[in-house]
This record gives C-alpha cells, structure tokens and sequence, in this order.
C-alpha cells in the first residue's frame, strides 16, 4: 500500500484518530481510516518495533542494529509497505556508514531516495541525503557533503525536525574546520547544541560538545573546552551510549595534551580506539590514529610516531579517509623534518599537497565563496607558509646533494694520493722480506706494521665516509667459514701474546663449512672487535666465540660474539660507543690510539647484513661485544682434479699503471710468480696493446693521464679485439671506483691498493682456474 503515510486501523488504539510512532528525524504516522487484516497490523507495529530499537542499538552495538534493520526490511518488502521500506534502508545506509562500510550505505540511500521520490516525501529523501552526506564527507568529496547537507537541512528545518537539524548542523561545523573556518564551525556547533536541546536528547546535544571542544582547544580556551569534554563524558557514562563515549574519551585526550598530561592523553587515545574498533566505527578510529601519533612527536617518541602514522594512511588507503591521510602525510613530514631528513619531508609534504589540492579542488571553493564558509587570507597565509618551507626543503636538499658529490670526488682523489704511495710501501716490503736477514726482517717488519697501522687509519676515515653516505653494498661470495676466522685469529695472536693475553676461538658443531659472505667485510668487523678487545685488556684473555642461534633450509642465524677481561666501559659511555669519534677517554690521557671510527664502523656493516650490534660491561670487569646475522649456506661441490690450479707459470699480463713505483713493484710481484708483463702508462695505450696481442690477464689502474681506467676497459669489452673476455681486475686506490655502476660490469674484479699479495694471487688463480 503506498502513500507518503499509510493509515492503519489499529484495534487497540481504536480510540485514538492518529497513531505516532516516533524514528529517528521523523515521524510515522497511520490514519485511523484505511483496511488492513489484524496480521498485517501486528507486523507492522513489529516492522516499527524493530526500527525503533534497531536506533537506540547504534550507540553500543552496530551488528544488532544492522541486523534489526534487516529484519524490518525483509518485513516492509513482504507486506509491500513502502514507506517502512524506505525507512529500513535509511537506517541501514546509517549504520553501514558509520562502520565505514561507504559503498553499501550509499547503495542502501540511493535505493531509498527512489522510493521516497514515488512517495513525494522529502524528509524521506532528505534522510538519505544525509548518509550520502556523510559518506562524501568522512571520505573525500567535502564538496559534495557540503551540497547535500545544506540541501537537507532546509528541509528538516521547514519539517522543524530538530533531531535531524542537531545532526546536520553538527556535520556542516566538522566541514567547516576541515576547511580552516573556525566562525562558521562555531555557529553551527551552537546551533547544533540549540537544536539538540529542543529535542531533550542530551546525547544529540553531548555529541557537539565533542566537537566545540576541539574547537576551543585550537583557540586556547582550554578551560572551556575542559569543562564542555567532561560534561559530554559524563552525559555518555549516564545514557550509555557507548560509541559516543569513545569520541567523548577521545577528545578528553586531546584537553590532556593540551595541558601536555601526556600519559593520560595516551591512556584515552588508546581507549578511545579500543571501543572504536569494537563498535566498527571507522572516522573515530582513524582520527585517534593521527592524534595519537602527534602525541608521539610531541614526547619525542618519533619511531614510535612514524609507525602509528604509517599505520593511519594503511587504515585511510583501505576505508578511502582521505582527512585522515593528508593529515597523516603532514605528520610524516614533521617528523622527517626534525631529523633534518629533508629528502623524505619533501616527499610527505608534497603527498600532503597532492591529497589536499584533489580534495579542496576548485568546484569546492566555489561552493565555499557562495556559503562564506572560509577565512580566505587565513588560509593563504598558512598555504603560502608550506609553500615556503617547500622551498627551503628543495634548497636544503639540492645543497645536501651538491656537498655529497663534492665530497665524493674528494674521497675519490684523497683515497687514490693517500693509498698509491703506500701501496709502493707495503709492496716493496712484501718483496724484500723474502730475501733479508734476520736483523733486516726485523726492520721491515717493524717498517710493515708502521705502515699496516698507518693504512687502517686511513681505511677507518675512508669506510665510514663511504658507509655514511650509504654507497657500500655488500659482495657475498662463497667462502669457508672456520678458515677465515682462524686466520683474523692469527692475525691478533702476537699482539695478545705480546700483552701475556689468552685470545682463544670456540665455534659451534652447526656452523656449515661454507656460507655466502663478504670476507672483507666480515674481517674488518671481528678485527675491530678484536684489537678493541686486546687494546683494552692488559690481564686475562680474549675469547671469539660464533654459535648457530636458529634456521631455515636456507639461512642460518649466526651469533658472534667477542669477549674480554678488560677495563670495561662506564655505564654513560654505552650509550655513545657506537658514535663515530666516540673514545672512552680524553685524547690528552688515553694509552691507547685510533680514530674513534672503529666500533661506528662496525655498527654500520653489521646493519649491512641485517644485523645489530649490542654490548654488556662491567667496569673492571671486562665487555661482551655481540650481533646476530642471517648467512646464507652454501653447498661445496669439490674441484676435480682437472680444476686443481697448475699455477701462473708462463701466463702473460698486461699492466695499465702510469706511477712508475708501482709499476716496477707489480712487475717483479708478477715476475715471481712467473708471470710476464708488458707495461701500458695510460688507459690510451693499454687498448691498442690489448688489440695487438691476447693476454691472459689485464691489471688496469683507474687514475690514468689521456684516458683513464673505466673507459679503457669499456672499450676492450666493447670493440672487437683478441681481449673482449679476458679476465680484466680494477687495481685501483680509489675505493669509489666500485660504486660506478656504468662500468661496475666490465671488470672480474676490484684489487685494492696498497695491493694485499694473497688477494691477488687468489684473484689470479681463480681467473686461471675458471
């Protein structure tokens, strides 16, 4: 039976000409004068009944409401009432889009708005707009929310429908901050609060008490909004609406970090979240999200900041809240800014820009001008003020990348003069100490491990440079374990027995006998821990210790660990340790030397595997340096005796080096192993030798006069010649000539200088070999 109201005869309120069952912004109402079977009255009067109680459900208990709903409308459909249907599916859109479940509750609005457009009912219509409204706004369309709002709130107006009106005028004041309006939102939070007291429903009125809070908040009228929160929580306590007591808690906490009591502004964010999730209720949930992540910046708890934030536009990503993620973006950005990350807070506040801009597009201002919604100099000026700070992040970060490049080619030049003198050094040595007496030797090693000591040095200041600047990759090859942690043990054994120290090893039966690593790098983490340990220790011993801590079919986790019976380190130094220049003692009265680069070292390369580094100490009582670091295994398939090495005897090379030292000082390396060599001065002469003649190896210098040696090697590999696959190694002292990507490909492999003989033995053999 249609109509804008069926009139239902209804036996027990025979007496009455009209029957009025109150919903929510309207009433139903049934003339005492139209035909319908007692059946059909009672399911009616149930339809009615479970609408009712389907609304007052919605403040504790979504699912039942929506259940309740469902049922009423399962009901309207079978009886053919198609007003009550309406109905239904106006409460259904409601609660559908207070769960944030958007695209339903619009279906449900729409479905009802042409069922209301048959019945010529407008405050049916305007119901549904409402939702819609709703929906627009909590999502990302504030100018169409804005539209329908004002468009239903006409309407409930003219009906004097004050339930609706609160509700509207509430909704209109929360656009109204989004767009940065304080006067207007404060005149229709007031209205709302008008409206909602003709009603006598303290909790339509309760729930602007909310918003007008937050609103005096941003004014500084802290004791106003103070007393408006705890009011709305009292209220929300009484009638237990438990919903509404979230968003009530919620902006208590904000009255607390206000008054910077921030345990207790965290204790109510999080409790606010915790009944928005189990209410289903989505807005509110995504709003204490961004709030409780600007406490977290607030405190300095920015890790902890960055997280929630993070986790906030996941949530807005999901449920389409676009306010809650441009907010999102915009606390990223504070916090990368106070890290003087700029690159990252460039790349937040342009996102805040971008989601911001397609929000508040140009269709909206319009509407905005018409309604005098926005303070328009206001805004500008805070705009204007972003902009500028955009500005000055760009300049800080062309600046950052201008003084990375500078330094890098100063690392490259100082690391490229430093090491090829030394290289001569340690070459030269290497070669004299096979042919000198025991009083020579004695010199030469002395002479050895002046300049060994003199190199480290200059690696420490060159591979924190490189790893703070975040160029170092690790190389992972195959490689056996247990030999290389013997020989970084016999490397320290004379420096701890010269002290009277026990420097002992202990590996775990599960270690594998291969993994794949980078041995450089893994040697210059023990090797720092190590010599720290012996340096600092004058009695007792130093014990290295590696256990298999858990695994999988790939990977094992293995545990290092590095301990010693020293001096140990003062409780507020542990804190500082791994700071590069950190020392334990002033320069003017430690015994011991060093960079203050070592341990900062080796917290940056055991990050590069993935690992963290950690340490115990006891002031006289010694220190346990220990990490964990996920190696791959590899499986060691044993070399045929066709594959054993017959040595380099008879192998020809050609040597591209322009510094005369060192190009006599690799000859007679070369030589010794039986290996010839022809001499290139320049990358220009090494190419038209190697299209002479095939050569078993080339050793090319990078740092050459007329053509250096990236682009000698990229034209070998390039231009047909006897040597496009001969075995090409980087003998370099510049150790950025690995991180050039252009060419990185071209070459078998980089040799460090001041050249380390084994390494370019192995490198050589292998070459042969393979």
């Amino acid at each position: 039976m249609d109509g804008v109201q069926i009139r239902v005869i209804f036996a027990l309120l025979a007496f009455l000409p009209m029957f009025v069952i109150a919903s929510p912004g309207k009433t139903f109402s049934w003339d005492a004068n139209n035909d319908m079977n007692p059946t059909q009255e009672d399911q009616t009067v149930e339809i009615v009944s479970l609408l009712e109680e389907s609304y007052k459900s919605r403040v504790n208990n979504l699912a039942q409401s929506i259940s309740l709903a469902e049922k009423a409308l399962t009901l309207s459909r079978s009886l053919h009432v198609r007003s009550l249907e309406g109905r239904s599916l106006n409460q259904l859109s409601l609660y559908y889009m207070i769960m944030g479940a958007y695209d339903q509750s619009t279906e449900r609005a729409k479905e009802a708005i042409s069922i209301f457009e048959t019945l010529n009912d407008e405050q049916g219509i305007a119901d549904a707009k409402y939702n819609i409204a709703g929906v627009y706004y909590k999502t990302d369309n504030y100018h169409l929310g804005l539209a329908y709002l004002i468009d239903c709130l006409g309407i409930f107006e003219r009906h004097k429908d004050y339930h609706n009106v609160s509700r509207t005028e509430k909704s209109l004041g929360t656009i109204y901050e989004y767009f940065g309006d304080p006067n207007n939102a404060a005149k229709s939070y007031e209205n709302a609060i008008a409206a909602g007291q003709k009603t006598g429903d303290q909790n339509l009125e309760s729930n602007v008490y909310n918003n007008l809070s937050g609103l005096y908040l941003k004014q500084d009228r802290i004791a106003e909004a103070k007393d408006l929160i705890n009011r709305s929580v009292a209220i929300k306590k009484q009638t237990g609406d438990t919903r509404g007591l979230a968003f009530a808690i919620y902006g208590r906490g904000k009255v607390n970090a206000k008054e910077h009591k921030y345990a207790e502004a965290e204790e109510d964010y999080r409790e606010a979240m915790r009944i928005h999730t189990e209410m289903g209720e989505k807005l509110g949930l995504g709003m204490a999200y961004h709030k409780l992540g600007a406490l977290f910046v607030e405190t300095g708890r920015l890790e902890e900041a960055k997280a929630v934030a993070e986790e906030g536009i996941e949530f807005s990503n999901k449920h389409n809240a676009v306010i809650i993620k441009f907010k999102c973006h915009y606390l990223l950005y504070r916090i990368y800014k106070i890290e003087n990350d700029h690159e990252s807070a460039l790349k937040y506040l342009e996102q805040y820009f971008k989601e911001k801009e397609a929000v508040i597009n140009t269709q909206t201002l319009k509407v905005i001008e018409n309604y005098e919604l926005i303070m328009q100099m206001k805004t500008l000026e805070k705009e204007a003020e972003l902009q500028r700070e955009k500005a000055e992040i760009i300049e800080k970060k062309n600046r950052a990348e201008e003084a990375a490049r500078v330094r890098q080619e100063f690392l490259s030049t100082m690391s490229h003069e430093i090491r090829t003198p030394l290289n001569a050094v340690t070459t030269i040595v290497s070669l004299l100490s096979d042919k000198s007496d025991p009083e020579e030797k004695q010199l030469l090693d002395s002479l050895k491990f002046a300049s060994n000591n003199l190199l480290r040095i200059i690696n420490d200041i060159l591979d924190f440079t490189k790893l703070d600047a975040g160029k170092t990759t690790l190389e992972a090859r195959p490689a056996p374990i247990k030999p290389l942690l013997e020989n970084i043990l016999h490397t320290y054994e004379n420096l701890a027995w010269d002290k009277g120290l026990k420097l002992s090893l202990k590996m775990d039966v599960g270690i594998a006998e291969h993994y794949e690593l980078d041995e450089t790098k893994m040697t210059q983490i023990l090797s720092n821990l190590i010599s720290n340990a012996i340096k600092f220790t004058d009695v007792g011993k130093v014990d290295i210790e590696v256990e298999k801590v858990s695994d999988d079919r790939s990977h094992d986790l293995v545990l290092f660990k590095v301990s010693d019976t020293g001096e140990g380190i003062a409780p507020h130094y542990l804190v500082e340790i791994f700071d590069s220049f950190s020392q334990t003692k002033p320069i003017t009265t430690r015994k011991q030397g060093g960079t203050g680069l070592g341990l900062a070292i080796v917290k940056k390369l055991v990050e590069l595997h993935g690992g963290d580094i950690n340490v115990q100490s006891e002031e006289g009582k010694g220190s346990v340096f220990h990490f964990s670091v996920p190696l791959k295994k590899h499986i060691q398939i044993a070399k045929t005796q066709a594959n054993i090495p017959q040595g380099l005897q008879g192998k020809t090379a050609l040597l591209a080096e322009d510094n005369e030292i060192n190009a006599m000082v690799a000859s007679k390396l070369l030589s010794k192993w039986g290996v010839s060599t022809q001499l290139a001065v320049n990358g220009r002469e090494a190419v038209e030798m190697s299209n002479a003649k095939a050569f078993d190896f080339i050793l090319m210098d990078i740092h050459m006069p007329e053509m250096n040696g990236f682009d000698a090697t990229a034209l070998i590999r390039t231009h047909e010649n006897p040597n496009t696959s001969t075995p090409i190694f980087a003998l370099t002292a510049d150790i950025t000539a690995s991180s050039k990507e252009d060419y990185r490909d071209y070459f078998n492999g980089f040799l460090w200088k001041p050249l380390q003989v084994e390494k370019l033995f192995e490198a050589l053999m292998n070459a042969t070999v393979f």
